[in-house]
């Protein structure tokens, strides 16, 4: 499964894009639409939205493994994008230690979307863009859950 139209806006909206490195809310440097920099990635004259477009997909493909390889239950797609994008956000290991993770494994999957809009703090401090984050992940969590009983 990869991440679908929806998933990636959500994520380019969420991200933003910046030419320039800044520092992150955790205080780590970043570009484009939150490529985290690791040694040796430099970008001294700063980048442009192709190059970030790029640097992203291979960002989000790391996501979709990790998603993957964590997730042992059935997914919708929307299911699939909210966690991916979860996961680029927050990161895998976030993931992997989660309440949310052992509750949608069980199968409780509502149980699984309560919790992930329980990821809406940063620095023990609710923000305000991630809570909007989260709940956009919901939207596309429960959008397609809704596309589905339709269907059946």
């Amino acid at each position: 499964m990869k991440i679908n139209a929806a998933g990636m806006a959500l994520l380019k909206k969420s991200e933003g894009f910046r030419s320039r490195v800044y520092l992150d809310v955790a205080g780590l440097p970043t570009i484009g639409y939150g490529h985290r920099l690791l040694h040796p990635d430099s970008f001294p004259n700063g980048i442009d939205e192709e190059q970030a477009a790029n640097l992203l997909l291979c960002d989000v493909r790391d996501a979709e493994q990790a998603v993957q390889r964590l997730v042992k239950v059935p997914l919708t797609q929307g299911q699939f994008d909210a966690l991916v994008d979860f996961c680029f956000n927050l990161g895998a290991g976030k993931l992997a230690s989660s309440t949310l993770l052992k509750a949608l494994n069980a199968g409780r999957y509502d149980e699984a979307l309560q919790q992930l809009l329980r990821w809406d703090h940063a620095a023990g401090r609710q923000c305000a863009a991630l809570k909007a984050r989260r709940e956009a992940e919901a939207e596309l969590w429960r959008n397609q859950m809704i596309e589905q009983q339709v269907a059946a």
